[in-house]
């Protein structure tokens, strides 16, 4: 089963950097790793001290690097799009649209990069794979797309039972997004029961997320207040999509009683000053990752018995924190995230009847 991590903090702290060492620590313990960097920038090669192209390089053995880069990415399967567009569609658009400016899109870059992360997962090839953002925000915004269109696809589902024009385009829809990705998508059965296809790939994608020994995330920090600040932040944005924080890097600093009481729960580790001239020394030291991300505390709970949903939201007070419910899910918006929690049978019909924000949980009783 291959163990895919990604680390979180603030721009510049060294979460580049620390990927790499990440690599080269498994890759000396017999493990194959995969690097998947998605920021296309030079300072990549330049850490590594060779360079790393749009397709997969041999840094070491055991160890492969790639920057991802979305125009290539499209481009892969562009030259079959227009053998299906001319088959399907009458009027041919595709030949005025470049791979490049499709690239542009918002949220391209973030739904390219992960079902790569997936077609590589289903390989088989790799035990881990370290991913690198371009951001930690746009790597939140990646991890939490399963979760994001799911849930747009079940607002969605009526209209596009009912739509004429995804009806019309319904014979270019399944061979379009079979070439892009290995899928078998249509009006049909994008509308349908959530047992689909589309909807399976989805939920495949969210128990992946949600589950600490597939996908985790470690947070980067030092002593100063704002990268202490920043990291809670993304800690509780991660808390939101379902990522597990399996702990906290302290770099070259001490632990003190002020930083275990902003980190409470989540195991610090210090390590030495994250810098390419030490990734030897780094990634010595760095921790089992999966054994700590397994020790994590559990963004969501789910009490039956006392009709009770405790949801973990640190880095957040009461004031940035929302509950709307629709039915049987109940929706909690914080941060730039919004978590999706569908009530178990046990629970199923029953309303919010309160919520209160103690100790970094939302507690809300039904």
């Amino acid at each position: 089963m291959t163990f895919i991590l990604t680390f979180l903090g603030k721009g510049g702290i060294g979460c580049t950097t620390t990927a790499i060492a990440t690599a080269k620590k498994y890759a000396n313990l017999g493990k194959k790793v995969l690097l998947v960097v998605q920021d296309s920038t030079p300072s990549l090669s330049l850490l590594m001290g060779m360079e790393v192209k749009s397709t997969i390089t041999e840094i070491s053995p055991n160890f492969e690097a790639i920057q991802l880069q979305s125009s290539q990415l499209l481009e892969n399967a562009w030259e079959e799009l227009k053998k299906l567009e001319t088959k399907y569609l009458r009027s041919p658009i595709l030949n005025n649209i470049f791979a490049q400016e499709l690239a542009l899109l918002p949220g391209m870059d973030d739904a390219l990069s992960l079902n790569y992360l997936r077609e590589q997962d289903q390989t088989g090839k790799y035990d881990v794979i370290v991913y690198d953002g371009k951001s930690s925000l746009n790597t939140l915004r990646m991890f939490g797309i399963p979760e994001t269109l799911s849930w747009y696809g079940r607002r969605v589902k009526n209209l596009l039972e009912n739509s004429d024009i995804v009806k019309a385009l319904s014979p270019f829809v399944q061979p379009v997004t079979n070439a892009v990705l290995n899928v078998s998508w249509n009006a049909d059965n994008f509308a349908s029961e959530p047992t689909n296809e589309a909807n399976q790939i989805l939920e495949q994608g969210k128990n992946a997320i949600n589950n600490p020994s597939r996908v985790a995330s470690f947070l980067i920090t030092n002593s100063t207040p704002d990268s202490i600040e920043t990291a809670r932040y993304w800690w509780g944005s991660a808390q939101q999509i379902g990522l597990t924080v399996g702990g906290v890097l302290l770099n070259q600093r001490e632990i003190t009683p002020e930083i275990e009481q902003s980190f409470n729960l989540l195991t610090i580790n210090s390590i030495p000053n994250i810098s390419s001239s030490n990734l030897d020394e780094l990634a010595s030291a760095l921790p089992d990752f999966q054994k700590q991300a397994l020790k994590a505390p559990s963004p969501l709970t789910i009490d039956t018995n006392n009709r009770e949903i405790k949801i973990f939201l640190p880095g957040f007070d009461k004031k940035q924190v929302k509950l709307s419910q629709s039915g049987p899910e109940i929706t909690i918006s914080a941060g730039d995230q919004r978590r999706n929690i569908f009530l178990p049978p046990p629970l199923k019909g029953q309303s919010v009847k309160g919520a209160k924000f103690q100790d970094a949980y939302l507690i809300v009783s039904l």
